[in-house]
């Protein structure tokens, strides 16, 4: 599981604790066998805590919980994550000037 997975899972997580697998995998665009998978993953690491309850409505509901070290690696996660989409905003800014200038485009007229 990547650092930008890592991101993505500990953000939903921390926004919807009660959110299921089911709707993880929808938000990930991933399969609830690959969101189980990272939310496993995240249980081993100490940094997501599930906890069970009776509901009416289901049979058995897990509610997840970020774990104090769970919150101090999505800190340090959201601020690589955020340099990374600073540098690749730079770069893809870089390319259009770049394509402009080849194609003579003035875009301040």
């Amino acid at each position: 599981m990547n650092e930008e997975t890592h991101y993505h899972v500990l953000k939903y997580i921390e926004e919807n604790p009660s959110i299921t697998q089911r709707e993880l995998a929808k938000e990930l665009g991933v399969s609830v066998g690959k969101a189980n998978y990272c939310l496993k993953a995240l249980i081993d690491k100490g940094w997501v805590k599930a906890n069970n309850f009776k509901n009416s409505n289901k049979k058995l509901a897990y509610f997840y919980i970020l774990t104090p070290r769970g919150i101090e690696q999505k800190a340090i996660i959201t601020v690589n994550f955020l340099k990374r989409k600073i540098k690749d905003y730079k770069e893809l800014r870089e390319e259009i000037e770049m394509l402009k200038n080849e194609l003579k485009i003035d875009d301040t007229e």
